[in-house]
């Protein structure tokens, strides 16, 4: 087993204290001082995640927006220039790859953003497509009405590169972000403006002489921004927004953090709640599925199996102290076994016990009363409709 890459952050996380633990393949800081203090920065004032261990790849030229149409679950064409995506590459049978954030840069430029863990496999699945995309495309040939050749426009595969090892990636996450990303002098905003930017959109900068991206979009259920830049500019960047940041109460936050944030937001995470084991209507993510496509890969196999009486994903809140958690079981009034967690912790912000967990049908109603079984005591729990914290708007 090969070891774990280093972000080109890796010493400044060192030298803030942090501890780090293997996540994808890459080493990450776990946190730097607690993970409560870290959870309570983001949602009263701002968080600095370093997420460079991200996949990027880029997908240009040609027909870039009718490939992704066929690639991933959702309809990419009708994205505008500066606008992001939430989709899904799922395989020919239907299950989740990777659930995946797509960037449309130019007419025919975009950006797709994978799970670490998944860098291989989406990589993979989007060389697969090429071919079955291609042999999609209307061939040039003869015009019936006059003899003449009806050449197909537009219909050239795009090029598609995977960029992770030159970019790097940071969030700031929390209800002063702007205030922070504003305060750094060393950003000049080229594109729209920070503050008229909408949920998932971006907008162009420049820091060190180097491009940069600044996203609206991330993992905490807070405003907040990701930004993308060259890796030789990493370091200065993330000094920069940790100084500009230091007066509005910016701290540097790990993935335990990153981790209960998103579990109060409802946000799922691969390898938990993602898999290819699952569909998107199990994981309630059929929003993120164009049904009325002509074509994607996986839309066959979703048309034809039927997902009734499968388990379906839902939110599970409780009292007390004891938090269920992955792999434990989820049982009805009468103890008999509907489900498993499949995430669970005792919520930082809300102060009870939450939980992701995947039930049978039947007891996925909101307001229904199941329980969990914690290393062999029952814990009450009711099924909660998701997100479990909302953030004041």
């Amino acid at each position: 087993m090969s070891e774990p890459r280093s972000t080109v952050l890796h010493h400044r996380h060192a030298d803030l204290g942090a501890s780090f633990t293997d996540f994808g393949g890459w080493l990450m800081p776990v946190r730097y001082t607690s993970d409560l203090a870290e959870h309570h920065a983001v949602r009263a004032a701002a968080g600095l995640f370093d997420i460079s261990h991200m996949a990027e790849f880029s997908v240009e030229y040609g027909d870039a927006a009718g490939f992704l149409d066929h690639a991933l679950a959702g309809r990419i064409s009708s994205m505008r220039v500066g606008k992001a995506k939430y989709s899904l590459v799922l395989a020919p049978d239907g299950g989740i790859v990777d659930d995946v954030i797509v960037y449309r840069t130019g007419p025919v430029a975009f950006l797709v953003i994978a799970n670490a863990g998944n860098r291989a496999a989406v990589a993979t699945a989007l060389a697969a497509a090429v071919e079955p995309w291609r042999a999609s495309r209307p061939a040039p040939g003869v015009d019936s009405a006059d003899g003449s050749f009806a050449f197909v426009v537009g219909g050239e595969v795009p090029h598609i590169t995977d960029i992770t090892d030159q970019m790097a990636l940071v969030a700031v996450q929390g209800p002063r972000a702007l205030e922070v990303v504003q305060a750094v002098a060393e950003i000049e905003v080229t594109g729209v403006p920070l503050a008229e930017l909408g949920y998932y959109a971006f907008t162009t900068a420049e820091f060190d002489g180097r491009s940069v991206v600044i996203a609206t979009t991330g993992y905490t259920g807070e405003a907040g921004f990701e930004l993308m830049i060259p890796v030789a500019a990493a370091e200065g960047l993330w000094d920069a927004l940790l100084a500009a940041g230091a007066p509005f109460g910016l701290v540097p936050a790990g993935l335990a953090s990153r981790d209960t944030l998103r579990l109060e937001a409802g946000m799922p995470l691969y390898g938990h709640e993602l898999s290819r084991a699952v569909t998107p209507t199990q994981a309630g993510l059929a929003r993120a599925v164009a049904d009325d496509k002509a074509d994607f890969v996986g839309k066959t196999a979703l048309a034809e199996r039927s997902d009734a009486g499968a388990p379906v994903l839902v939110g599970l809140a409780a009292e007390g102290r004891r938090a269920g958690r992955a792999g434990y079981a989820v049982i009805d009034a009468d103890g008999h076994r509907v489900g498993e967690i499949t995430s669970g912790a005792l919520s930082p912000t809300l102060g009870h016990p939450i939980a992701l967990a995947y039930v049978d049908p039947a007891a996925s109603q909101p307001g229904t009363e199941l329980a969990i079984d914690v290393r062999g005591t029952i814990i009450p729990a009711t099924v909660t409709p998701l997100p479990f914290y909302r953030r004041k708007k």
